[in-house]
Formats: C-alpha cells, structure tokens, sequence
C-alpha cells in the first residue's frame, strides 16, 4: 500500500491552518491551535488511532472558539480523504466501544462517501477550559463532512464531562484506525457499486 499522507493548509479571513496526517503513522503529534483543551483532544485522537498527526492553527479567538474548531474539522476531515486516496483494500468499516473510569463512549463509522453525523453526548457543563462543550458536535460534523463518512459518536455510560469528551475523540480515533487499515483479502474497494 502507498503512503497514506496528506497535507491540507487553508486560509480564511478567521483561521490558517496548516494540518498534516500520516495514517500509518505511531501517534506523533505536535497540535498548536491555541485552545489548550481541543490540542488535548487531538492528541488523544492522534495517539490512540496511531496516526502522526501535525496541526498549526492562528484563529479569531479573540471572537471565540468556534471557527478555531470548525476549521480544524472542515481540514482534518479533507486531509483523511485525500490520505486514504481511492479507498482500495481498506477495512471501510469501523467501531470502538471505548471506557474512561465511570464513562464509556460508542464510535461507529463507514468511510462510505455519504456524509451523516449521528451524535448524543449530553454534557452538563458549558465549557471544558477553553473549549465550549457545544463545539464538540461541530468539531465532529464538520470532520464527518468534510471527510465524506457516516459517523456514529454516543456516550453510553455519562459522567465526568472531561472524562466524557476525551472518550469521544479516543474512540473516534480507535474506530477510524480500524476503518482505514488495510484488509488483504480485498484488493478492490469495498462495495458493490464499486467505488466509495
């Protein structure tokens, strides 16, 4: 399999971002994106999905977090299109059931093509340090979007808010190492229609 890298920088009146992935990478990060609590998040996403994960961002958070954090989804989510290419002989499909102390956090996707976010995370807190709690849905639609995948993201077991949110970005990268690993049985994409 080719290297599955990718590098996506964009610019607009409210963030540059510079993001690069490595999907088979080991979980090397280095996340500057000014809001303390969201590199937290990255990092444990990049770390437990074993992806080298490098993210730059200079965002308006004079106004406040939200376009810092959409932004970064709206990249992150083209930077793992553009890495995984066609698509050919991945797994396509995947899950993680992911405990942290009294929590426990479901992640389902499909690199399918189709877009759609499925989310319920109730917090209780507005705001984790830096971070709006409320940004969290908005992190992972825009990623969901812009990635082009179907996406499943439920905490089963509520608790801490912290404990919570890092649940959440730790299964999402422990489900999408599954999905984008490759499968040697399938040399073509998989699906019917031939394409994803």
């Amino acid at each position: 399999m080719e290297e599955r890298t990718a590098y996506v920088k964009r610019e607009t009146k409210e963030t540059q971002i510079e993001l690069q992935i490595n999907l088979d990478g080991s979980g090397n990060v280095d996340i500057q994106t000014g809001i303390g609590f969201f590199d937290h998040m990255l990092s444990g996403f990049a770390r437990h999905g074993l992806f080298d994960l490098m993210v730059k961002v200079k965002g308006d958070l004079e106004v406040d977090c939200h376009h810092t954090i959409e932004d970064v989804g709206i990249v992150l989510g083209q930077a793992i299109l553009h890495a995984l290419g066609d698509k050919k002989g991945i797994r396509r499909y995947g899950h993680f059931i992911l405990p942290m102390d009294e929590t426990l956090t479901l992640a389902a996707l499909d690199l399918s093509g189709r877009p759609y976010l499925k989310y319920d995370a109730p917090f209780t807190v507005d705001r984790l340090g830096e971070m709006d709690t409320e940004m969290i849905k908005e992190f992972f639609y825009a990623v969901s979007y812009s990635g082009a995948m179907n996406l499943h993201l439920k905490v089963l077991e509520e608790g801490n808010n912290h404990h919570m949110a890092e649940a959440l970005f730790k299964a999402f990268g422990k489900a999408l190492d599954m999905a984008t690993m490759p499968e040697p049985r399938m040399m073509d994409v998989w699906s019917t229609k031939g394409s994803l």
